[in-house]
């Protein structure tokens, strides 16, 4: 064997190794850049993913919050017509006349009446513009007279000279009495298609 031989041989095997070497680390590369790109295609994904849920998340809150400020104002409109509707009830209930107000008034005057012992003498207040009707109502009551009045829609307020008990029959708090105990029911009926 000759030394050409010898080193054509030692060249052919280096190269191979070195073929070797090159294919293997060709193939390391490829795995690391196969790597880094699928590591990159899932941090691509979870931020994608992230960036949804972000997304899902404001739409929410904001679907949520549009919700609450549409609800917040179909409750002030409600609210508003709740306190139309009493203010309507107390114009009307102030704006009665003739038989009908003195038919409420001694309603409300007897049953006020009625809480008081039958010898105790009794003070009666009303609204101003109802004094002559309350006058001329009291005539037929022993024991009570026409006190004074009170800023009221009507009805009457009456008080016992002998003890502190006072009745407050007045138009006012009968309609408060029956709005509270009501509110819902009327609340109901105002807006039951909604």
């Amino acid at each position: 064997m000759s030394l050409q031989t010898v080193v054509e041989d030692i060249r052919d095997e280096a190269r191979a190794r070195a073929q070797e070497i090159s294919d293997a680390a060709d193939e390391r590369a490829e795995e690391i850049i196969a790597d880094a790109e699928a590591d990159a295609d899932q941090i691509r994904e979870e931020r994608e993913a992230e960036v949804e849920r972000t997304i899902e998340q404001e739409r929410e809150q904001r679907l949520s919050s549009a919700k609450l400020e549409a609800k917040q104002a179909r409750l002030n409109a409600r609210r508003d017509i709740l306190e139309d509707v009493h203010g309507d009830v107390e114009d009307a209930l102030a704006a009665l006349e003739g038989d009908r107000r003195e038919e409420l008034t001694r309603a409300l005057l007897d049953a006020a009446v009625d809480e008081f012992d039958d010898s105790d003498e009794l003070s009666v207040y009303g609204r101003a513009s109802d004094q002559s009707l309350l006058e001329d109502v009291l005539d037929d009551y022993d024991g009570a007279t026409y006190a004074g009045e009170r800023d009221c829609l009507g009805g009457v307020v009456v008080e016992s000279n002998e003890s502190r008990v006072r009745v407050n029959n007045t138009f006012d708090s009968i309609l408060e009495d029956v709005w509270e105990d009501n509110l819902k029911a009327i609340s109901d009926r105002l807006f039951e298609d909604q």
